[in-house]
This record gives C-alpha cells, structure tokens and sequence, in this order.
C-alpha cells in the first residue's frame, strides 16, 4: 500500500534538536493474506500487527473516492463559475478525514480549518449540504449563507476561516482539533498547547502536514518540521503516514485510548500527507513545486490507488461517481436563501433577542 511516513506511537517522546527537513518516505501497511470472507478478520503489518476486515477496508475506499469525487465536482463547479469566493480542496488528503472518522465515535467532537468538506461528510453532513452550501442554495448545511469554510454538524465545529484560531476552540470543546503545517508557528496554536497541558485536557491535537502552507515549503517556514514534537510538555506521535488508511485509523484510535480512555491528558499527531492541487482555487500549486513531483505523489503514494491494490473493487468507483453526480444535480435545483433568510441562524433558537438592526438604522428586523 503506498505510504509516506514512519508510524511510531511510543507513550512519551523526547524532543530532537532542530531540524530543517522534513519526512517524505516510510513504510508499507502489508498483507499477511486476502480472505475469501469479507467479515473475517485479517491481519496486516504495520510495525506492529493490527486487525481489520475486508468489510471495513471495502467502506473506507467507497469513502475515500467519494470524498475525492465530491471534491472533484466541487473543483468542476468552481471552474464553471457556480461556486464563488474561497474554496480549499482535500484532493490527496482523503485517509486523513476517513481514517480519523473510522478510529473515533459518533459523540467525538472534531475542529479543524478550511480543507473542512470531507470531514463535515463524514462526521454526520451529506454530499449535497456540502454542495449546496458552495453553490449558496437553500439546501446546504448552513442554508446556502456560510460558504465552503462555514460547515457544521453537532459533532463536527467546522470549517474556520482565521487561521490558527479553531486550535484553542478546540482545545476546550473537541476531541480531535485539527490544524495544518501552516498554522503550526501561530501563537494561538502555542497558547492552547498550554492550557490544555496546565488543566490536562483530553484533547488530541492533529497537524495535518501537507508539507506546503498555502506556497511556502515547510522547511521554508519552520525551524523545526518534526511537528509531533512542538507541544513543549505534551508528548508527540512520531510521522504518522495520512497516505495509509489503515494508519491513519490505527493512530487514530491509540491517540484517543491514550489520551481519552486512559485519561493521560493531551497528544500531539502529525499526519505526514499530500494535496495534489493548489492551496485553493485561486492557486494553480505549480510555481512553488514541480508537476514532475506532483505527478510522482499521485503515482506512488495515493491512498485510494494503495487500498484499491488490496481490494480489486472497480465496480465501488461507479457508486460514488453516481452517488456524487446525484447530489451535484439536487444541490442545483435547490432554490437560492430568500431575503428574510438574512435575518435567520444568528442566534441559536429561542434566544434570539426582540429585534435585530440592519445596515441602516431604519431597518429593524423583528422576531
């Protein structure tokens, strides 16, 4: 299966001295042997042995190429000018999300930035709320009013603009908070490190490594690219290779035993990952790297193409083309918010005030 970083989940890590690099190359999840079952459990290595079902890795693709499918619909949209302003896509980054939801619970909470579609899908959303709320209809996850950054469920907090700033969010509300390699020197982040480690926080703290924040190279950026090891007093999870599925689920649910279940306060992960395209839309992602490079990724440490090698599962990719396709042409049909939507969705329900002022002072909403 491709892979593109070492997984160690040692308990406590000492911090190394400095390094300008940053880890491009590791191991393979491996087959002990292909069951004629799909409930059987098998074994595959992974540095240590670890169990799953053919079942389960047959869920995890169909998600996986459904994730890329909709972010592929999402990236045609924006071109044919139906999808306007910001728009950051997770194509390449799919075993993040996938394996992420495969390693907690429903009731987890999860935060992350604005690479947020896949995860709104899978933490209770749907392709056509995620659809519809990029094309601004009615029938998006925040009636067609937040935007690609601006998506939520009651288990997963977003989808936040600023960058750095869902980190001390998360900090006091999430399980799993989410941030990238370029949100990794903001002083926020730093701060939420340590209030979570003086109160002891059940919260892991997940640096999605893409290796490029926005056009900047990591080592570029950062004194120091071991990332897992940036949490001072919070101990790290070595490089875990968010191009494996199964090693992305597999730190996921030790980052959760250790710091949830066993209750040992705060965890630092690092999934070491890949975007194909540009940082967003509006970045074409080739004048700070080469196409040569970027080709070699897609070829060699896809996850999708790595777990399809295992599978042999052809007809699953015509599923979630035709569930995407699907969507895609209901998020069109759904009417644009109407006026009076402006003044909805600004407080929670029932504690909206008496009334609320517009841009004028003569214009008075009353509830």
């Amino acid at each position: 299966m491709a892979s593109l970083a070492r997984v160690r989940i040692p308990r406590r890590l000492p911090l190394r001295s400095l390094a300008r690099s940053i880890q491009t190359s590791a191991d393979t999840t491996q087959l002990h042997s292909r069951p004629e079952n799909p409930s059987e459990p098998f074994t595959v290595k992974l540095h240590e042995d670890t169990q799953v079902t053919k079942d389960e890795l047959l869920e995890m693709y169909k998600q996986m190429q459904t994730m890329r499918r909709m972010e592929m619909a999402a990236d045609a949209l924006y071109k044919a000018k139906l999808i306007r302003g910001f728009c950051h896509l997770a194509i390449g980054q799919e075993a993040v999300s996938v394996g992420l939801e495969h390693g907690i619970l429903p009731t987890d909470r999860v935060i992350t930035a604005y690479r947020c579609h896949p995860f709104a899908v899978m933490r209770g959303g749907s392709i056509k709320g995620v659809i519809g709320e990029l094309l601004g209809r009615q029938i998006g996850m925040s009636h067609g009013k937040g935007g690609s950054m601006h998506i939520f469920t009651p288990t997963f907090f977003g989808g936040n603009g600023i960058v750095g700033a869902q980190v001390p969010v998360g900090a006091g509300n999430c399980t799993f908070a989410m941030y990238g390699d370029g949100a990794s020197n903001q002083g926020q982040v730093f701060e939420a490190f340590n209030m979570a480690k003086l109160w002891n926080l059940p919260c892991i703290f997940v640096c999605e490594n893409n290796k490029y924040g926005m056009g900047t190279p990591a080592e570029r950026s950062s004194a120091n690219t071991e990332y897992f090891t940036r949490g001072d007093k919070i101990p790290g999870s070595r490089f875990v290779n968010g191009m494996d599925i199964i090693a992305s689920k597999h730190a996921v649910e030790f980052a959760r035993r250790w710091a949830v279940e066993e209750e040992n306060g705060p965890l630092l992960l690092e999934f070491v990952t890949y975007r194909y395209g540009g940082h967003s839309m509006s970045d074409p992602g080739t004048t700070y790297r080469t196409r040569e490079e970027v080709q070699r990724m897609r070829s060699t440490q896809d996850p999708i193409r790595g777990l399809a090698g295992i599978l042999r599962s052809g007809l699953l990719d015509k599923e979630a083309k035709a569930e995407v396709d699907a969507a895609v042409e209901e998020a069109k049909t759904s009417p644009e918010p109407l006026l009076k939507d402006l003044w909805t969705d600004i407080y929670y329900k029932g504690t909206e005030p008496p009334f609320m002022r517009g841009r004028e002072r003569e214009e008075v909403h009353h509830y």
